[in-house]
């Protein structure tokens, strides 16, 4: 009966809404032998550069609707190998199948010291996997907002929005720092200019949906606004970390630093904004619009330095 201590406490969270895969990611990696690249991950996965939008409602589910089979690549960028297994809407034929292959992913991860990441454990949103009992088929989970529980083997991947995304970190590679450094900047100019799928607004064309809902929504969507803003404004404190960290270690661009730290400062005032004032109140609206406007700004200066 394994089970692993992971908590979600060692992980860096200024707004409350860190996107829930690269909260457990890096749980995950603070607790196994690679926790000194557990913020790192954030970053070299490419999410701290990311924005998906619902042009319509601002609907939260637009954070995870995008390639999931891609975060075994995107991982991998920082210098890890993993393991994946997925399950996706109409695939019902595979359900058992895949769900068994999960589950013998979890089991030889969880064996060797690191819990693995998991869809849905949290609700809609990801969670960790840190232990497994087969004499009573239960897995023990860890939600991202701390709590513990269980999971019975036959709900994994058949929970409130059923399908199966299981995510392992299995092992480290030879790539140097500057290696993740170069790809990671080639991974963050793709996904601002529009190359990485999703069906709603992504990149650098997600500011003008967000700006658009953020002035024209009722105002009972202040809570879709709020995880809007504390989503995309926790990872952008990784990406501004991260440009710190490679700039001070000697082959980072300072100015990327520059760029993703403005960025980050303003998509903070943007929901200091909401959070100290009245969504139904249109001043409140044009100043959350106005530092959406100046983080957009930061990030179209950053495409450039990306590219190099």
């Amino acid at each position: 009966m394994p089970k692993l201590h992971i908590s979600m406490t060692p992980v860096n969270d200024p707004t409350g809404y860190l996107f829930s895969l690269s909260k457990c990611l890096a749980a995950v990696l603070y607790a196994s032998p690679w926790a000194e690249r557990a913020d790192d991950s954030i970053a070299a996965s490419g999410f701290a550069f990311r924005i998906w939008i619902d042009r319509n409602s601002l609907c939260p589910s637009a954070t995870s609707i995008w390639s999931f089979a891609s975060q075994k690549s995107w991982v991998e960028n920082g210098g890890f190998t993993c393991g994946y297994v997925e399950r996706l809407w109409g695939q019902d034929a595979l359900e058992e199948e895949r769900r068994l292959a999960a589950l013998a992913a979890v089991r030889t991860s969880i064996d060797h010291g690191v819990g693995a990441v998991a869809w849905d454990i949290s609700g809609c949103e990801w969670g960790v996997i840190s232990g497994y009992d087969d004499e009573t088929e239960t897995l023990y989970t860890l939600k991202i907002t701390g709590e513990e529980g269980t999971l019975p083997y036959g709900k994994l991947g058949n929970l409130e929005i059923p399908i199966l995304s299981v995510l392992t970190v299995a092992g480290s590679t030879d790539k140097t720092d500057e290696q993740i450094y170069r790809d990671t900047k080639a991974m963050a100019a793709a996904h601002l200019r529009g190359e990485e799928w999703c069906d709603n607004a992504k990149g650098l064309e997600a500011f003008d949906a967000l700006i658009h809902c953020v002035k024209t929504l009722p105002e009972d969507a202040a809570w879709n606004v709020e995880y809007a803003l504390g989503t995309y404004g926790a990872l952008r404190w990784y990406a501004q970390d991260y440009f710190r960290k490679c700039s001070e270690a000697g082959y980072g661009d300072g100015e990327l630093y520059a760029l993703y730290r403005r960025s980050y400062i303003e998509w903070d005032l943007a929901l200091r904004a909401l959070r100290e004032g009245s969504f139904a109140d249109a001043a409140v609206r044009e100043k959350i619009a106005f530092h959406l406007q100046q983080a957009e700004q930061a990030e179209t200066a950053a495409l450039a330095g990306l590219e190099i």
